[in-house]
């Protein structure tokens, strides 16, 4: 599978580093106001609705430079002085994927999350790839708070939604994640390391079959950064590396959610940036996952995820964003991800 193949060799190369993006400092690209004040906003907005064909620059101008806090003081503005719901009235006036971009900056992170796990499962089909996104890269808190707001906003229980719609090894990863009980502990043993390498490598690589239970289990229970000692360690029994030795092993969805694990652990900001990337990659444009990425982590990592971008695709987010979106879509989008 070619999305992981560039990390593959990054992580074999880099053997004696990790983890990354972890660097001190506010990294996201959205800043709170300091001259905020709820009640202008929420009158701004409202006359932006009820322009005569709406004034969409305005709405971005409010939307993509507050903090999500910021936001739900102006959604409680405009509820008090206008006695309406400003989501409502938004999605009235607005249409298509600017639509679920400002839709989306007015619920709070884990409403969001959970809105985009429900979206998944819906219909026909599944969207594992979204559940693998947001589930392989969110803390135990995130991940709690996601399964409360899912509970509220639809009466129902995540982890029975997710046994649902997903079968198999997959399954077990998604439901074991969604427990929100993996270690997060920054201190290493080294001893435990190196036990768990070996047994990933003769769980995989070094057997005919695959042990896909011994995967899962140290994939899904270990911190992130004992999880970088075991990469490295593993570097020392495989020539390739366990992403490409997990591509080589497996296949299909639960191929992807195994290396987004190690991804996740190694390096989040580059993991995010390649699936940015592929979104945008070939004909047509994956725009729920622009909007996703691009909101979900903007108060989080987004600055770390446009250098890594930048590093290893040759332009800045911005400029590719411009080049795949147009409209008002694209101003949202790049106005989120910041200046250049």
């Amino acid at each position: 599978m070619p999305l992981f193949k560039k990390f593959s060799n990054q992580l074999k190369d880099e053997s004696t580093m990790g983890p990354r993006g972890c660097t001190a400092g506010y990294l996201g690209t959205i800043k709170s106001d300091l001259n905020f004040n709820p009640q202008n906003d929420a009158a701004r907005l409202k006359k932006a609705i009820e322009t005569k064909g709406v004034d969409e620059a305005t709405i971005v101008d409010v939307l993509a430079k507050r903090t999500n806090a910021q936001r739900q003081q102006i959604k409680t503005a405009y509820q008090q002085s206008t006695g309406k719901s400003l989501a409502d009235d938004l999605k009235k006036a607005l249409k298509s994927d600017f639509e679920e971009v400002v839709l989306a900056l007015l619920m709070t992170p884990t409403e969001f999350d959970a809105f985009e796990m429900k979206k998944a499962m819906k219909g026909m089909g599944t969207n594992e790839a979204a559940l693998i996104e947001i589930l392989g890269t969110r803390s135990n808190k995130e991940i709690t708070g996601l399964k409360n707001s899912f509970r509220e906003m639809y009466g129902e229980l995540l982890e029975d939604n997710i046994k649902s719609e997903v079968k198999g090894e997959l399954e077990n990863v998604l439901v074991t994640l969604c427990k929100a009980t993996r270690s997060e502990d920054p201190n290493i043993d080294d001893s435990q390391a190196k036990s768990d390498a070996k047994a990933l490598f003769q769980a995989g690589k070094n057997r005919i079959g695959t042990v896909c239970s011994v995967l899962i289990e140290i994939l899904t229970t270990r911190s992130e950064s004992q999880l970088c000692q075991i990469f490295k360690n593993y570097n020392q029994l495989s020539e390739t590396g366990l992403a490409h030795d997990l591509q080589d092993e497996l296949h299909g969805s639960l191929e992807d959610c195994l290396v987004t694990l190690v991804m996740a652990a190694w390096n989040k900001p580059y993991c995010f940036a390649e699936k940015l990337h592929f979104a945008m990659k070939g004909l047509g444009t994956n725009t729920d996952t622009l909007t996703r990425i691009i909101v979900s982590r903007s108060e989080i990592d987004l600055l770390k995820i446009i250098e890594e971008y930048k590093k290893h695709y040759g332009k800045t987010l911005q400029e590719q964003i411009q080049s795949e979106t147009n409209g008002d879509l694209e101003k949202i989008l790049v106005a989120l991800c910041g200046t250049q």
